[in-house]
């Protein structure tokens, strides 16, 4: 109950990395301790007792799903854990019992519903799997869950929840206020691995709410639970090869209704630094580029947001200086008469890189104090005075709110030393300066109720204005000091571009039980086998992707899901203590569907009848991190290794495929001479024969003039450093 034995990564760190058990702790030592129920001769009692591992070595300890009537436990004879071992013992010898039949696993693997009918490999690759789910655009929470999705939500730190009790005064898509606190909405922020944080508020104006009460969904999360994928009308059955070694069929129903589209961010930034030949600048002036591709930056060179931008668009324009060399004042007229675009300077911009497109959402211009020219330092001052504006206004109106409430109890207003009202009629900048220094003590007010009715006013309001305060002058402070950038660096400019991917072929999908593969066809919504009351199944998976793998919890999650999908309720079954099957038969009997779980399909394309039943049902289905376009990548021409000349490999260094020794073996045994030639030579490391091919296919010529392979000299050139002088010597063929 204390490491999760499933949640552990697969390959070389296999058991080395480790999660917590859902109710394991640390003592006070920093070992790890997991809670049991005291057992008093055979009767369980309210007592929680922490155990550390040699601490329950000696005990007789229970499992938590052992038969009890009235806290009395009912067997004579249980199976028990002593000394590491399991034994039948007598009942009035148990000392502790677990808290819980999953107390064992650690959260991820506790997310998964029918969890003791998969084999561990499956559950391991299940709850790793969950951990690569993307944030979809509409989340749905799971029809089959464990009940554990509120807590995992709550404690992801993704959600906003209420500081204290109050009713909603104000919400919209930015912001909640409740009583004096708001809640700022954090949109469309950039997470790990791109993926997007969008808080929705999911409460309406003049609710009730409690302290700790959800108040605004983010990732991943629908009405503070956690839903990561979507509940998916599946059904097992081979069609036509296309599900073949766990590929999936998807129908088009899931892409037209962006059930699995998810927003992705990326980041780009750009430096400038002083150079030896001088200093690098952001600019709109560069030199031989169109007016058409600086059409969507500002004056300052950066790239509007809202811009739609696809691969090669300049995204922040930046020049670097050339040569030094002294300017003739001649030349110096020219370059303050036409700015930057007569110097001698190199084009240095930011663009989008190959297979990325979407629309720029944000930019972020940092810079060094001492780096910013005349109107730049205008600019700053003026946004200082604005900062300063806001900040006041926001202390202002949170310092009014709780002047007002004090006022409304004491019946009186409140004034400053001079007589002046504290905030009404007042300028924001005296108000912020009256709370600046308000203190309780100063109100002389003589009846004791009052007294602690405004302390009360005080204690809840006051904490809104001290965080005013703070938010205003940190903001200044940060504001005058500059930001924070690496050393040599002058500015940095940072561009946020957000891509809506749709679900595609090639994109991995996976259930909760380990049960993954990738899309390798999209049909249309006609084309998929329908149940007999007209209604098209979603995804197609193989059937044989089971009985191997051993994952039957799928399985009864599919059956499950099918009666809660149609009834209409949530089923939570939690691990090793979840639904069984005749509760299943029963709710699938009271739903009004086929007690086996099996149905009889017919062919969307020709209407006839399938000559078996079919198992059908809803699945809890994620989209993974693997997206397709991520990963599909083609190479013309590129760089080459500066050894052996050979292309180089991967997508980021634009690579190509590596054609193998193995594959070499292959085009041999068909004879294909040629074609392995032209892929030994020309189409890698001959670099004459490179160019005389070329040369031929502009000309409009067949020919093939194979040379020798770089990687050849190289090797040459190897084994006369062993001391051989090995030459190559051509004869007439």
């Amino acid at each position: 109950g204390r490491i999760c034995p499933i949640e552990t990564p697969e390959g070389t760190n296999i058991g080395l990395i480790s999660s917590l058990g859902i109710y394991a702790g640390v003592d006070d030592y920093g070992f790890l301790v997991t809670p049991y129920r005291k057992v008093r001769n055979g009767k369980l009692t309210d007592e929680i007792e922490w155990l550390r591992a040699d601490q329950e070595h000696d005990a007789y300890l229970a499992p938590g799903d052992i038969p009890v009537e009235k806290d009395k436990i009912v067997d004579d004879l249980i199976v028990a854990r002593h000394h590491g071992d399991l034994m039948m013992v007598p009942s009035s010898k148990i000392e502790y019992i677990d808290v819980s039949p999953s107390q064992m696993i650690g959260v991820s693997a506790g997310l998964i519903p029918f969890l003791e009918h998969d084999d561990a490999n499956r559950a391991l690759m299940g709850s790793n799997m969950q951990r690569q789910a993307v944030p979809l655009l509409v989340s749905e929470p799971p029809l089959v869950g464990t009940g554990l999705e509120k807590a995992a939500a709550i404690n992801s730190s993704m959600l906003v929840r209420a500081r204290r009790d109050g009713k909603v005064a104000f919400v919209d898509a930015g912001r909640i206020e409740i009583g004096g606190d708001v809640y700022p909405m954090r949109k469309f922020v950039g997470l790990n691995e791109r993926t997007c944080q969008n808080q929705k508020p999911i409460v309406v104006l003049g609710q009730e709410v409690k302290k700790g009460d959800v108040i605004a969904d983010g990732a991943g999360t629908y009405h503070g639970e956690l839903a990561l994928g979507r509940n998916i009308l599946v059904a097992f059955m081979a069609w036509d090869g296309f599900n073949f070694e766990d590929a999936i069929i998807i129908s088009e129903e899931l892409v037209q209704n962006d059930t699995y589209t998810s927003i992705h961010i990326e980041e780009f930034d750009i430096e400038i630094r002083e150079t030896k030949l001088g200093r690098e600048e952001f600019t709109r002036d560069i030199p031989n580029v169109s007016e058409k591709a600086l059409r969507n930056l500002n004056e300052n060179g950066i790239v509007r947001v809202g811009t739609y931008v696809q691969p090669g668009d300049i995204l922040v324009g930046k020049v670097s200086p050339k040569s030094k060399t002294e300017l003739t004042p001649e030349e110096k007229l020219l370059h303050a008469i036409f700015g930057r675009a007569g110097e001698d300077v190199k084009n240095d911009s930011l663009e989008v890189p190959s297979g990325i497109e979407g629309i720029v959402i944000d930019t972020q211009k940092f810079s060094r104090r001492m780096s910013l020219s005349e109107e730049e330092r205008k600019e700053f001052e003026e946004s200082l005075k604005r900062a300063e504006l806001e900040g006041n206004a926001a202390i202002a109106k949170a310092f009014g709110d709780l002047v007002e409430q004090i006022e409304s109890v004491l019946n009186r207003k409140l004034t400053d030393e001079d007589g002046n009202p504290l905030v009404e009629g007042q300028e924001h900048r005296y108000v912020a300066e009256q709370a600046h220094g308000f203190r309780l003590e100063t109100l002389d007010i003589r009846s004791p109720k009052r007294k602690t009715d405004v302390e009360k006013i005080y204690e809840t309001v006051w904490p809104s204005v001290e965080a005013a305060i703070d938010a205003r002058d940190r903001r200044l402070n940060s504001m005058k000091r500059g930001d924070e950038l690496r050393s040599g660096v002058l500015q940095m400019v940072k561009v946020y571009i957000a891509a809506k991917r749709v679900i595609s072929v090639g994109d991995k999908m996976a259930g909760r039980h380990g049960n993954k593969g990738v899309i390798s066809k999209i049909l249309p919504k006609e084309d998929m086998p329908y149940l007999p009351d007209g209604t098209p199944v979603q995804i197609l998976l193989n059937p044989l992707g089971v009985p191997s793998r051993m994952n039957v919890g799928q399985i009864l999650e599919t059956h499950l899901g099918w009666a809660a999908g149609k009834m209409g309720f949530q089923a939570l079954t939690p691990a090793f203590d979840g639904a069984d099957e005749p509760t299943i038969r029963q709710c699938l009997n009271e739903a009004g569907l086929p007690e086996r779980g099996k149905i009889r399909l017919r062919d969307g394309r020709t209407g006839e009848e399938f000559e078996q039943e079919t198992t059908v049902g809803y699945i809890y289905m994620l989209k993974l991190h693997h997206l397709v376009d991520d990963k599909v990548h083609a190479r013309s021409t590129g760089p080459y290794s500066l050894i052996t000349q050979q292309p180089l490999g991967g997508k980021a260094r634009f690579g190509g495929q590596r054609f193998g020794e193995m594959e070499v073996w292959a085009l041999e045994a068909y004879g294909a001479a040629y074609i392995l030639q032209e892929l030994l030579t020309v189409k890698s490391d001959d670099v004459e024969g490179r160019t005389k091919i070329y040369e031929s296919m502009v000309k409009g010529e067949n020919t093939l003039e194979a040379g020798t392979p770089a990687s050849f000299d190289v090797l040459t050139n190897e084994v006369r450093g062993l001391g051989l002088n090995m030459q190559l010597e051509k004869g007439q063929a």
